[in-house]
């Protein structure tokens, strides 16, 4: 069985086929999925995707770049989403210092205040870390959460060992399979094998097959394939090694397996 730790199947790319897509992905072997909102607004149609598919779980939060249009009551409505829904981890949560219009200040007050909601909740968290890494991981010292797991990835070897320390998995996805992709390639071939969770981010950061199409959870089989090359061992070994490490850093996985 393969984990997709981060997969938005909310999103309005799969609203003409959500329930297909998600057959495809059990039919691949993908048992569980993730989703993590990105806002307030689609708490509820993560929640209504998760009730709706089984091996669906949800996951909380406010991601970096919709916080520009979050309000303070929201913090509010994310606790209490969290107590009502019970979800496995807080997420999408992080810091983004790719987009250029941005107010790093209100990104920093965003994610500190819901390090701490996980926090309070022990929860883990479900990180976006894009050109972030290390101001992320200042945060992550100054208020310890359970864990979770590092987004896409793609930062240097000291900041993976970093993370780990802080005991945190590394997510990998589709852009790992670029035969370009030396840096990311390099660390998905030679971090320790506890330190990786599978993700697709789907319809995002799709792999080199799919480049121009949409992502889709079904490919994660597909990606872990590429995965197994790099590392030299069998896409089974990889397989439940992945599925346990989940399991690991998102303890809630286990209701559904």
């Amino acid at each position: 069985m393969f984990v997709d730790t981060h997969c938005h199947l909310d999103a309005a790319e799969f609203d003409g086929d959500r329930d297909a897509v998600a057959a495809a992905a059990a039919q691949a072997g993908v048992g569980l999925i993730v989703v993590p909102s990105v806002e307030r607004a689609n708490f509820g149609a993560v929640a209504s995707v998760c009730r709706d598919h089984g091996g669906c779980l949800p996951a909380y939060g406010i991601h970096p770049m919709y916080v520009d249009r979050a309000r303070d009551e929201d913090l509010d409505a994310l606790r209490e989403t969290v107590l009502r829904e019970q979800p496995l981890a807080i997420g999408e949560i992080g810091l983004d210092r790719f987009v250029e219009a941005r107010d790093d200040a209100r990104q920093e007050f965003w994610f500190s205040s819901q390090l701490q909601i996980a926090r309070e909740a022990g929860l883990p968290v479900l990180l976006h870390v894009r050109r972030a890494i290390d101001p992320v991981l200042k945060q992550l010292r100054l208020c310890k959460v359970a864990g979770g797991v590092a987004h896409a990835f793609n930062g240097s070897r000291q900041q993976a060992d970093e993370f780990i320390k802080l005991g945190f998995k590394l997510g990998f996805g589709g852009a790992m399979t670029f035969p370009r992709a030396n840096r990311i390639r390099e660390l998905a071939a030679t971090l320790p094998l506890d330190a990786i969770v599978l993700e697709t981010d789907a319809p995002d950061i799709a792999p080199e097959w799919q480049v121009g199409r949409r992502n889709a959870p079904d490919q994660l089989p597909a990606i872990a394939r590429a995965l197994a090359r790099l590392r030299g061992i069998t896409v089974e070994a990889l397989a439940a090694a992945t599925t346990a490490n989940a399991m690991a850093v998102l303890p809630r996985l286990a209701r559904l397996h």
